[in-house]
């Protein structure tokens, strides 16, 4: 990989809705006419499992793997991690995101752009209720934002 490219792991489990929607839209921004503004790029799509892992595939993903150690390895490359603010938290989303991966988010150097979802049991104030839809489109324009030269 080159050193010219912007690392954007996208991090998601159960089925992979939420990363699939997310790889969708950066991906988006990689066939629009404006990518010459931009700096390139690579998609890598993190799953907690084979399920999310192939949902972020096909939506556009240039990269796809699985599991905890995947997650772990690809945080330390990453320029920019996206998904649920509950990687950040052990245990959350059902159980999916270990302490490693939580710790591996955390520590990465990289810029965090999550979107909240109260599933996680985890409230933060001074959030407003938006649709889904909304909160990834305002994820995405804040990774294009990253990626301007």
């Amino acid at each position: 990989m080159e050193k010219d490219k912007i690392r954007i792991l996208v991090i998601d489990g159960q089925g992979g809705g939420l990363g699939k929607s997310i790889v969708e839209q950066i991906a988006q921004i990689k066939q629009s006419k404006k990518m010459n503004e931009l700096k390139d790029f690579e998609i890598t799509a993190a799953g907690t499992n084979s399920v999310a892992a192939s949902s972020m595939l096909k939506a556009g993903a240039d990269i796809a793997a699985s599991g905890e150690n995947a997650v772990v390895y690809n945080s330390k490359k990453s320029d920019i991690i996206t998904g649920a603010v509950g990687i950040c938290f052990a245990y959350s989303m059902h159980g999916e995101i270990s302490p490693n991966i939580a710790n591996a988010v955390c520590e990465s150097d990289a810029v965090k752009i999550l979107i909240p979802i109260s599933k996680c049991n985890i409230n933060i104030m001074g959030v407003t209720d938006k649709p889904m839809a909304q909160y990834i489109s305002e994820a995405v324009e804040k990774i294009r934002e990253f990626l301007k030269v």
